[in-house]
């Protein structure tokens, strides 16, 4: 693969001041697409989602909800019927000694729509519903750290891309200089002015670069495969993105007051203080209001017994007897007074998960200010680094001016020639290094206070 340099900018030392710092467009294009394609965010966009339709499920309680049900069916049955005897006056005949049988068919429809709505319910519904709200917004605080990390791993990411321009950069200069130095010593050969020895050893250290430049295009084959799995871009995408590598000073006082997720656990401490109100509520009775508005009607139905007297098989037979409208409204009241001591338990459940919530909380706030502390005594490492870093590639480039003069005037060997040109290659990219890994730490400093997204802004 053979490297674009065009797009390759020279780094530079200014400083930008933070909270506030600065990236270019394309920088945020391709932020702003890795967000919108990781995957996990999506699915926590989805759990959110989740939670909101629940929050609705749970306040649609109070929504009047309206049935209808319709039947037929065909009934055959016999009816046995036993009431005390009683003799006819005069002639003393008994009437109804014994079971009296009955027997029944016929068709039988009823339908009808009815509508029922909780009118009270100890605060359970609205309890309920807070408590899936406060989760809710504790799912979407978890949102933040989720996004700072996809922010961090884009910009370090490209930050690398960054590097190995420059590091190719420095191959390639370093190159030039010893061919240069080559075809001198060639010269001199022919003129006897040197020896073979010399040459070999600048044509060694070529051979070294030569390596190199085959360890950078493997580095950027993957660096570049990372890119496309975070932002889907294309090589000519993730070379289209150009910016000037410049180390990210932190001036203002940091602090941990916006962490997404301090803020998620007093959510989620609050969704179960509203959840331990809705199970007291369960001690309280409930009450709904109902109406129903119904036909009902027999028809097609015959009855055969036996008389009393004459014992002669009577049939009878029904056209039809209905019921229509029948209409009925009213309020119910249903009180559970006992039912063992499954409430009390979840509500000591309850009480319980705030005791942990309280406990992670007060752990967190102690964790992420610890974090917040590490990283500041990092960042203010590396930033001291930058500074030496910088003296020392002003000292190595000096170093080669001299040396490349002296080396032509016979004044050191070509072993001594090739250290300097090796040390200025490592100097400069250990600034460049140095640069990277500030800015990487300085990144994870300002996520530590929570403001990193609010903290990006584009030239």
């Amino acid at each position: 693969m053979i490297f674009n340099i065009v797009f390759c900018l020279a780094v530079g030392l200014p400083r930008l001041q933070a909270q506030q710092f600065y990236v270019s467009e394309t920088l945020k294009r391709a932020i702003d697409v890795a967000i919108a394609e990781d995957k996990e965010l999506a699915n926590h966009h989805l759990e959110v989602e989740k939670l909101a339709l629940a929050h609705k499920s749970v306040l649609n309680k109070y929504v009047p909800t309206l049935s209808s049900v319709a039947t037929y069916g065909y009934f055959n049955n016999t009816l046995g019927l036993d009431i005390p005897a009683m003799a006819l006056p005069i002639i003393s005949v008994p009437l109804f000694a014994g079971e009296q049988q009955f027997k029944n068919k016929g068709n039988l429809f009823f339908g009808g729509v009815t509508a029922k709505m909780a009118l009270f319910t100890g605060g359970q519904i609205t309890n309920g519903a807070k408590a899936v709200a406060a989760k809710k917004q504790g799912v979407m605080y978890l949102a933040s750290p989720k996004k700072d990390s996809v922010i961090r791993d884009v910009i370090y990411s490209f930050d690398q891309v960054r590097l190995l321009c420059q590091a190719e950069k420095l191959v390639n200069e370093s190159e030039l200089r010893l061919n240069k130095e080559k075809e001198r010593v060639e010269k001199a050969i022919a003129n006897g002015l040197a020896i073979p020895y010399d040459r070999d050893k600048i044509k060694l250290a070529v051979l070294e670069l030569a390596s190199k430049k085959i360890e950078l295009e493997g580095k950027r084959k993957v660096l570049y495969q990372k890119l496309n799995m975070l932002t889907h871009y294309s090589p000519a995408q993730i070379d289209s993105v150009i910016y000037q590598l410049e180390p990210i000073v932190l001036l203002e006082p940091l602090t941990t007051t916006n962490r997404a997720e301090i803020k998620a656990l007093e959510n989620f401490k609050t969704a179960y203080q509203f959840l331990l109100k809705k199970e007291k509520g369960s001690f309280l009775p409930v009450v709904g209001a109902f109406g129903s508005y119904s036909y009902a009607s027999v028809f097609d139905a015959k009855t055969s017994f036996t008389g009393p007297i004459s014992q002669h098989n009577y049939s009878m037979k029904l056209n039809s007897a209905t019921l229509h409208p029948n209409l009925f409204a009213g309020v119910a009241l249903k009180w559970d007074i006992f039912s063992g001591f499954e409430r009390k338990h979840k509500i000591d459940e309850t009480k319980i998960n705030i005791q942990q919530i309280e406990n992670k909380l007060a752990d967190a706030k102690e964790k992420v200010q610890l974090q917040l502390q590490n990283n500041n005594v990092q960042y203010e490492t590396l930033l001291r680094q930058i500074d030496i870093a910088v003296q020392r590639e002003k000292i190595a480039q000096n170093n080669l001016l001299i040396a490349q003069k002296q080396y032509s005037t016979g004044l050191i060997n070509v072993t001594e020639r090739l250290t300097v040109e090796t040390d200025i290659y490592q100097v400069s990219l250990t600034k460049i290094n140095s640069i990277v890994e500030q800015r990487k730490l300085a990144l994870e400093t300002i996520s530590a206070t929570g403001n990193l997204q609010n903290s990006i802004q584009v030239k």
